[in-house]
């Protein structure tokens, strides 16, 4: 018996974005095809799909969570078995590109591992709309994922990557959570050195995007609008 595809399914980073403003209108027909999604929130990717329109009603679907909490292994293992039956499938993350900075990596590798074909579809990524909108260095750069909670060893790890950052020329990018956005930004100023270039890219994709870079010590003098709660990216260069 033939395997089926595991089809990495983008979806809109932001709920203010329709899904096809934002996606190629081939994703269509294959997210039509399936009856079989793993992801990482099962209410999050029933809604990315029925706002998609697609054409088998909602509730005829079976959805298979892969999330923070999934380890390799046995549920690994059990999501790909449907795909060495013949059965296709389609990995959806809760914002984005599936499997960068999110766990569907995992069920990418298990069906790697098993022969099985994995086919990426095209979608917005914020770590790279940020990357093309920063100005910083594109050729080389680093996604670092969430920076340290407590403000000592976030410290730290600000001037480990602004080190970086100089001595390799290599941009580098790190998120947070959007509640915690403004405490960043502030030690962010506070810590870099006044002629580091940083990058915040907020919104991204969505109708209220917006993206500055300037130098830290310009930023210092700048009024910017309110990041609290907004989902971010920031970047070092």
């Amino acid at each position: 018996m033939a395997y089926g595809t595991l089809y990495l399914i983008p979806c809109p980073i932001s709920d203010e974005t329709a899904p096809w403003e934002v996606l190629p209108a081939s994703n269509r027909e294959v997210m039509d095809a399936l009856d079989y999604f793993i992801v990482e929130n099962t209410r999050t990717a029933r809604r990315f799909l029925s706002r998609a329109g697609i054409a088998r009603p909602i509730d005829m679907l079976e959805f298979r969570e892969l999330n923070e909490h999934t380890t390799a292994g046995r549920a690994v293992e059990e999501l790909v078995q449907p795909l060495l039956e013949g059965r296709s499938a389609g990995v959806i993350s809760e914002a984005g590109v599936p499997a960068v900075a999110d766990p569907g990596a995992l069920v990418v590798e298990a069906c790697h591992r098993r022969g099985i074909r994995v086919v990426p579809l095209v979608g917005p990524s914020s770590i790279l709309l940020a990357v093309m909108a920063s100005g910083l260095n594109g050729q080389s750069f680093a996604f670092n994922g969430y920076l340290p909670v407590k403000p000592p060893e976030r410290a730290r790890a600000i001037r480990f990557f602004e080190r970086r950052a100089h001595a390799e020329r290599q941009s580098q990018l790190f998120i947070e959570a959007p509640y915690r956005n403004v405490k960043l930004f502030e030690q962010l100023l506070q810590l870099l050195a006044p002629q580091t270039r940083l990058t915040v890219a907020m919104d991204l994709s969505a109708p209220g995007q917006w993206v500055e870079t300037h130098a830290v010590e310009e930023w210092r003098h700048r009024q910017v609008p309110d990041m609290n709660r907004h989902p971010a990216i920031f970047i070092i260069g």
